[in-house]
C-alpha cells in the first residue's frame, strides 16, 4: 500500500504575479513528481496570502476608480486563487508527469474548510495577505476601507484578515475518493475558502484566511496521512534563528517543540504555525511524523538526509 504524505507549500513554491508564478512551479512540480517517483500518494496544500490580496485590491481598485467592476467579497477571492494556483499547479504536474512517462492523473479541488463563528480570530485580525505599502500609503486605504494594517517584519505594511482554525474539509469525500485512485490532488487551496456552517449543506463564505499549514495538518489528519511535510524557505527548523548561536535541528519530540516554542524560538506568521501545526498532526495520529524543510530539500529530507522532522517521543 502506498504511503501517503499531505505536502503544505510555502510562497517560495509560487510567485507574487501569475507570469512568475508559471515558472516557479515547473520546479515545484519537478519536487513533487521526485515524491511520485519515490512511490509516494501525493496530496497538496498550498497557500495564497499574496495572491489573495493581489486580487481583492485589484477589484477593489477598480470598482472605485470608474472600472466598472464590483468589489469582490473576499471569499470569492479566495476562490479565484484556488482556482488559478491550483490550475497552474496542476498543469505543471500533468506535464512534468508525462515527461517522466508517469500515468498518473491529477486534480485540483476546489475546497471550503469550516471556521468556527465563535473563534477569537474574528476578534484579533493577524493574517497578512497582498501588497507591501508605506505606512503613509497604509493609513490612506485603512481611511478609505476601515481594513487593519500592520507592519510585518521591517519590510512594509501589510493588510491583516482574521485566521481561523479549520474545522472542517467539506470536500473530504471527495478527495479521499481521488486519493484512493491514486491521483496527485491538491486541495485545501490558500488554506481552503472559509465558510460558516448554517445547515446541513448550507455554508456561508467569510472574509478570512485559514493558514495553509494548519489546513494542511487537519486535511493529513483526516486522510490518516503517513506524514505532513511543510515546504518552506528554510532547510531545517533552527532555535536561536539568525543569532551567532543559531542551532539547526534535525529532529524534535513535541515536548521539545513546545518548550522552543514557550521559550520564544519560533516568529508568529513565520516558523510558529508549522510547528504548532506538525504538533497538531503528530499529536493526533498513530504513527505519523512531520517534517518541515526546503522545497529543493524534499526528496533527501524524505530519506533522513535533511530536514527536521517531530515525533511524538
Amino acid at each position: 500500500m502506498s504511503k501517503r504524505l499531505v505536502i503544505a507549500l510555502g510562497g517560495n513554491a509560487l510567485g507574487k504575479t501569475p507570469q512568475e508564478q508559471l515558472e516557479l512551479v515547473k520546479g515545484t512540480a519537478s519536487t513533487i513528481v521526485d515524491l511520485v517517483e519515490e512511490g509516494y500518494d501525493v496530496v497538496i496544500g498550498h497557500g495564497n496570502g499574496p495572491q489573495v490580496g493581489m486580487v481583492n485590491l485589484a477589484f477593489e481598485y477598480s470598482a472605485n476608480n470608474g472600472g466598472g467592476t464590483p468589489a469582490m467579497p473576499f471569499p470569492e477571492c479566495g476562490a479565484m486563487t484556488q482556482g488559478y494556483i491550483g490550475y497552474h499547479l496542476q498543469q505543471a504536474v500533468e506535464r512534468e508527469l508525462a515527461r517522466r512517462g508517469i500515468d498518473k492523473p491529477c486534480a485540483a479541488v476546489v475546497t471550503q474548510v469550516v471556521v468556527d463563528p465563535a473563534d477569537s480570530a474574528f476578534q484579533n485580525p493577524t493574517k497578512p495577505v497582498g501588497m507591501f505599502y508605506s505606512k503613509e500609503d497604509a493609513d490612506r486605504i485603512v481611511a478609505e476601507t476601515g481594513y487593519t494594517f500592520v507592519e510585518d517584519a521591517g519590510r512594509g505594511y501589510r493588510r491583516v484578515v482574521p485566521s481561523p482554525i479549520p474545522v472542517k474539509i467539506v470536500e473530504l469525500p471527495i478527495v479521499e475518493q481521488l486519493v484512493g485512485l491514486h491521483s496527485v490532488v491538491i486541495t485545501v487551496g490558500g488554506g481552503g475558502i472559509p465558510v460558516m456552517e448554517k445547515g446541513p449543506g448550507d455554508y456561508e463564505g467569510v472574509a478570512a484566511v485559514i493558514d495553509k499549514d494548519r489546513a494542511s495538518a487537519k486535511l493529513a489528519l483526516d486522510l490518516n496521512a503517513d506524514m505532513l511535510v511543510i515546504l518552506t524557505a528554510v532547510e531545517k527548523v533552527s532555535i536561536n534563528f539568525n543569532k551567532p548561536d543559531q542551532r539547526d535541528l534535525d529532529r524534535m519530540t513535541i515536548a521539545e517543540a513546545r518548550q522552543y516554542i514557550a521559550e520564544g524560538h519560533f516568529a508568529p506568521g513565520s516558523m510558529l504555525p508549522k510547528v504548532e501545526s506538525c504538533i497538531s498532526f503528530v499529536e493526533n495520529t498513530t504513527g505519523g511524523t512531520a517534517l518541515i524543510t526546503s522545497l529543493e530539500k524534499a526528496r533527501e529530507a524524505l530519506k533522513g538526509n535533511t530536514g527536521t522532522i517531530l515525533v511524538k517521543e
